[in-house]
C-alpha cells in the first residue's frame, strides 16, 4: 500500500501524472480510430505521420534535459504539459494529412520536452535511493491512471460515432493541460527549489562536456532503450498474436493489459529497492531480460495449443513480461541517476530520455518485423535479444561500479595525504 506522498514536490508531481496518464489511457483506446473513422486518414498514413513526429520527438526530449539545466526543470516541465495538452486539442481540429502531421509533431515534441523535465525534478530534488523511489510510485499511479481512463474511453467505443471520439479528444486536451496545474509556482510553495533547480544554469556547467561523450553513460541508454522495445510487445505484439495466431478468444487481450497494470501497481515500488546502487540495478535488468526470453517463448508456444491451453501459456506469459517490467524499468532508472553528472543533471536525464523516446518510435517496427511477421522464429530472436541486452547492461554496470569505487578510493587517498602534508 502506497501513503499518500508528504514530499513538497512529490505530491503535484503525483496529481500532475494522475491528470496526464487518465488523458493517456483515454488517448491509447481511441486515438487510432479517430484518426481513421473520423479524420479520415489510412493506416499507413497515420503510422508515417507517427513515426515522423516521433523523429521529432526524440530530439525534443534531448532539448529538453539542456533546457531544463538552463531555465530550471520545474519551469521547462511546466510550460511543456501545457503545450503538450493546448497541442492534444489541436487534433481535434484536425482535417487533413498535414494538419495531423503538424500537431502530432507538436504533441511529440511537447511530450519530449516534458519527460525530460520531469526527470531531471526528479533527480535534482531528490537524493540517492529516493529518486528511484519516487520513479516507482509515479510509475504506479501511470499505470492505474492509464487503465482507469482506457475504462472511460469504453463509452465513446460504445457509442462509435466521429462526434465521440472528437469529444473524447477535446476531453483528453482538456485534462492534460490541467495535469500543469499542481506545477504552478511550485518554486514559489517549495523552499529551496529554485536554488536546486538552477544549479545547472551556470556557465561553467553549460560549457562542460555533453553527455553524448559519456561512453558509458550513453551505451546503458542505448540498452536500456533496446529492453524498452518490450512495451511495444504489450501494446502492439500481444494483441495482433492473440487475435491472428493463437485459439485463445481475442477478449484474453483486455485480461492481459489488466494483468499487467494490476502487477505494476502491485510490485513496482518493491522491484525498486536497492536499484539506486549500480551494480543492483545491473543485475535487476539482467533478471528482466531473462523474465522476457520466457515470456516470448510462452508467448509463441501458446500458437500451438487449444484455447483454454493458449490461454495458461498467455497468461502467464503476461506475468513474466510484467515482472521485467518492473524490474527492468527500476534497474534503468537506477543507471540513468547514479551514471549521470550530477552537475549537468539536465543535459543527462535528457540523454536517457532519449532512449525511451527512440524505443517508443521503433518498437512497433521491431516487434511486428520480428514476431508477427515470423512467428515463432521472431518471437526466439525478440527474446534473444533482451536476454543479451540484460546480460550486457549487467556487464557495463558492474564495471561502472568498479570503476567508480576506485575513483573514490583514490579521491580520499589524496584527501588523506593533503592533510598529513604538513603546511
Amino acid at each position: 500500500m502506497i501513503r499518500p506522498p508528504s514530499d513538497p514536490v512529490e505530491r503535484p508531481l503525483v496529481g500532475a501524472v494522475a491528470a496526464l496518464s487518465l488523458a493517456r489511457g483515454m488517448f491509447f483506446a481511441v486515438s487510432a480510430l479517430y484518426f481513421t473513422r473520423t479524420v479520415g486518414l489510412s493506416a499507413v498514413t497515420v503510422g508515417i505521420g507517427l513515426t515522423v513526429a516521433g523523429a521529432v520527438g526524440v530530439v525534443a526530449t534531448y532539448a529538453g534535459g539542456r533546457l531544463s539545466d538552463r531555465w530550471g526543470a520545474d519551469r521547462v516541465q511546466l510550460w511543456a504539459m501545457a503545450s503538450y495538452g493546448i497541442a492534444l486539442l489541436a487534433y481535434a481540429l484536425a482535417r487533413d494529412v498535414v494538419a495531423f502531421v503538424l500537431v502530432a509533431t507538436w504533441v511529440s515534441a511537447s511530450r519530449g520536452f516534458q519527460s525530460s523535465a520531469q526527470s531531471t525534478l526528479v533527480a535534482r530534488w531528490f537524493d540517492g535511493p529516493d529518486r528511484v523511489a519516487v520513479r516507482a510510485r509515479l510509475r504506479v499511479v501511470m499505470n492505474v491512471m492509464i487503465g482507469v481512463g482506457t475504462l472511460l474511453a469504453a463509452v465513446a467505443l460504445a457509442v462509435d460515432t466521429g462526434a465521440a471520439y472528437r469529444a473524447t479528444m477535446v476531453l483528453v486536451g482538456v485534462l492534460t493541460t490541467l495535469a500543469a496545474v499542481p506545477l504552478i509556482g511550485l518554486r514559489r510553495r517549495v523552499t529551496g527549489l529554485g536554488e536546486r533547480m538552477d544549479a545547472g544554469s551556470g556557465p561553467a556547467v553549460a560549457k562542460g562536456p555533453s553527455p553524448l561523450r559519456d561512453r558509458t553513460y550513453v551505451t546503458a541508454t542505448v540498452l536500456s532503450g533496446v529492453m524498452a522495445i518490450h512495451f511495444g510487445v504489450t501494446s502492439i505484439g500481444v494483441p495482433l498474436w492473440v487475435a491472428d495466431h493463437t485459439d485463445a478468444p481475442t477478449v484474453l487481450v483486455s485480461l492481459l493489459l489488466v494483468v499487467n497494470t494490476v502487477y505494476v501497481a502491485l510490485f513496482q515500488v518493491r522491484a525498486s529497492r536497492g536499484t539506486h546502487d549500480i551494480a543492483t540495478a545491473g543485475r535487476a535488468v539482467r533478471g528482466a531480460g531473462f523474465l522476457l526470453l520466457a515470456a516470448c517463448i510462452l508467448f509463441a508456444a501458446a500458437a500451438y495449443l487449444g484455447p483454454v491451453a493458449a490461454t495458461v501459456f498467455l497468461l502467464l506469459a503476461a506475468l513474466a513480461s510484467s515482472a521485467a517490467e518492473t524490474r527492468g524499468e527500476a534497474g534503468s532508472w537506477g543507471l540513468a541517476f547514479e551514471l549521470a553528472d550530477q552537475e549537468r543533471a539536465g543535459a543527462y536525464q535528457g540523454v536517457s530520455q532519449m532512449g525511451y523516446a527512440l524505443a517508443h518510435m521503433l518498437a512497433p517496427l521491431v516487434v511486428t518485423a520480428t514476431a508477427i511477421d515470423h512467428g515463432t522464429g521472431g518471437w526466439m530472436v525478440l527474446g534473444a535479444l533482451f536476454a543479451v541486452t540484460g546480460i550486457l547492461t549487467a556487464v557495463l554496470a558492474r564495471h561502472a561500479a568498479v570503476a567508480r569505487a576506485q575513483d573514490q578510493a583514490q579521491a580520499q587517498r589524496s584527501e588523506y595525504v593533503a592533510s598529513e602534508t604538513p603546511v
